[in-house]
């Protein structure tokens, strides 16, 4: 071991009683050769002792979409929105404010299995992509936007979970026209658009835990895009990001439109509306027909009629289990 390598080592360990030996009177004279190389040692050794602590750099900011602002996953993006609660109310939807109303009891029961199923339930592990859920019915006009909005409010209202509401209706939106909001981009121009960034097109409603995803611009091969590898890559991302978070998506009929059966092959969880007294039985087995490889199919019969004191309402009856029991031989 050299001079120079025997004082630095003395420098690194201070505990050492022999460290102050090198700067006793035993050091070689600064002028000579050994006490130059000593006194180079020394100064470099106290320097890098003394040095302040290098800088960490902060970890990357994650974008928008991924920022928690109003808990532990809440789905944030660039732009905010105000749901016109009056019009919700006056179209007899549900409202954050509805407390124990008959509507709000209702999607509570709607809910609940639906719940179990995302995120497990005492021995019960969740289900795969159980927080994936399509809302969907047989044709248009049965309730099926009107079922999503009211079940993805009820949702945003649970303590550990957060909503992302998407309009995946790409050929005739209604989410963002019922909650009286205003979007030029959505859905398919982030597929489309590698440019086009989720946050962008985000909109963080006023309902706490609530962000809406709009269907975008039209595209004629909206199908195709949606069985598209960046589909495939949106989806898994948006139900893994985080554990709390339920994605309800607003569906195409399934008889009306090809875009359904595509999108419900992501899912994990479905829940079908068929409007009471009115949709033909064989309409609803058509359309059932197209989900026969999703196993957990739920039935919301929508605008059933029930007897009260004070005469007739309409209200909602809902069945929940897999496609054996309500598919093929439905009621």
């Amino acid at each position: 071991m050299s001079i120079i390598e025997r004082a630095a080592g003395k420098l690194g360990n201070p505990q050492q009683p022999e460290a102050s030996a090198i700067k006793s009177a035993t050091r070689p004279p600064a002028d000579t050769e050994d006490g130059r190389l000593i006194e180079a040692a020394i100064k470099k050794a106290e320097a890098s002792f003394n040095r302040a602590p290098a800088s960490v750099s902060p970890p990357p900011q994650e974008p928008a979409f991924y920022r928690d602002d109003d808990g532990p996953a809440t789905i944030i993006g660039s732009q905010h929105g105000s749901v016109n609660l009056a019009r919700l109310k006056l179209a007899g939807a549900l409202t954050p404010d509805a407390g124990r109303s008959k509507i709000a009891e209702e999607y509570r029961l709607i809910k609940r299995p639906l719940l179990m199923n995302a995120f497990g339930h005492g021995n019960n592990a969740p289900i795969p992509n159980g927080n994936l859920i399509m809302v969907t019915s047989s044709v248009p006009g049965e309730g099926k936007s009107f079922t999503a909005i009211n079940l993805a409010i009820s949702m945003a209202t649970e303590l550990e979970s957060t909503v992302l509401l998407v309009d995946a209706d790409v050929a005739k939106s209604s989410v963002i026209r019922y909650l009286g909001l205003e979007a030029d981009r959505g859905l398919l121009d982030v597929l489309r658009d590698p440019n086009v960034q989720l946050a962008d097109v985000l909109i963080k409603t006023d309902i706490a835990k609530l962000t809406v995803l709009p269907s975008g611009r039209g595209f004629a091969h909206a199908t195709e895009l949606l069985a598209s590898n960046a589909m495939k890559a949106f989806m898994e991302d948006i139900s893994t990001r985080y554990h709390d978070r339920i994605i309800i998506f607003d569906s195409p009929p399934l008889l009306a439109t090809s875009e359904a059966s595509v999108l419900a092959s992501y899912m994990g969880q479905v829940v079908f509306v068929v409007e009471a007294e009115t949709t033909p039985q064989e309409a609803v087995k058509d359309a059932l027909a197209h989900l026969e490889n999703c196993e957990f199919v739920g039935v919301v019969l929508n605008k059933a009629p029930s007897r009260t004191v004070g005469g007739d309402y309409y209200g909602y009856g809902y069945g929940y289990g897999g496609y054996g029991e309500y598919g093929k031989q439905p009621q």
